[in-house]
């Protein structure tokens, strides 16, 4: 099988058709030059030059392997950048795990350094509440997680990406819709209340109980979802109210009307970026270090 040298010393000599400068600009001297050129052709069996003591000509033979060893040399340049492009991190693929609430906020900062820092990371987006994401992170099939606070284990790092209020989400025809200033926690006793999942979505779950114990209120809870836009549809379609963090503002329901919550003492909603310490994604690492 001919080899990536001989392919060079052809292309080379092809293009001075003068075997004295061809070896000059390849740092050789013109013995060794001959002698791949004679290993090519053997290796072929076919003749690719003509050459005298006053001419060297391609043959036929050599005018149409000459398109092939350009092609050949350019795939074997591409692969040699690509392969170095994904060791640096400059290519590759990160698998980017996100909450429904974190899309809202931190998801789309992240796609933007992303596109801005490493144009050639591909980011391969999957929609998981917190708690698939932690699994896919320990199985490896993710690279990177968009949390809430978990106990997360021992081999996953973390890193602070949001820290965002409380809204409250109220159907437009809501009489506290039209109210003006914030809405007290007081005021959310006995009103027909869309809640997390103690399950599905753990954090914010114990987090609103944690804030109604702490204020003496006791909403009716009528629904237990997982996901934050699946309870502001149901607040768009009049069914409760809801506490969201501030970033599902960004939405547009001509049905919703979000009102700043008072609480007397305000525990942010928190996002975090987790990943498994031993994780050997070099694009991964390129883009830690631009968050």
């Amino acid at each position: 099988m001919f080899t990536l040298a001989q392919l060079t010393s052809f292309v080379t000599v092809a293009e001075e058709l003068h075997f004295t400068r061809a070896a000059e600009r390849l740092n050789m001297t013109q013995p060794p030059l001959s002698r791949q050129i004679q290993l090519l052709e053997n290796e072929l069996g076919v003749q690719l030059l003509d050459r005298t003591n006053r001419t060297v000509r391609l043959t036929p033979a050599g005018r149409a392997f000459l398109v092939e060893a350009r092609r050949i040399l350019r795939q074997s340049e591409h692969a040699t950048l690509a392969v170095r492009r994904v060791a640096t991190g400059e290519a590759g693929a990160i698998a980017v795990g996100f909450t429904a609430a974190s899309a809202y906020s931190a998801l789309g900062d992240l796609l933007k350094t992303a596109r801005a820092a490493l144009p050639g990371v591909e980011i391969v987006l999957q929609e998981l509440v917190t708690r698939d994401q932690l699994k896919a992170l320990s199985e490896g099939s993710l690279d990177l997680g968009l949390i809430r606070p978990s106990a997360a284990g021992a081999d996953l790092a973390t890193r602070a990406a949001v820290r965002e209020g409380l809204l409250a989400a109220l159907p437009a025809e809501h009489p506290k819709a039209a109210a003006h200033g914030p809405v007290r926690i007081e005021d959310l006793e006995g009103e027909d209340f869309l809640m997390y999942s103690p399950i599905e979505a753990r954090y914010f779950h114990e987090l609103l109980i944690s804030v109604f114990r702490a204020a003496h209120v006791r909403p009716v809870f009528t629904q237990y979802l997982a996901q934050v836009h699946s309870i502001l549809n149901l607040v768009n379609g009049g069914w409760g109210i809801a506490l969201v963090p501030e970033a599902a503002a960004r939405t547009r329901y001509g049905g919703i009307v979000f009102r700043q919550l008072a609480l007397p003492d305000p525990q942010p909603v928190e996002l975090n970026f987790v990943w498994r310490k031993n994780n050997d994604n070099p694009a991964l690492d390129a883009l830690l270090r631009h968050l």
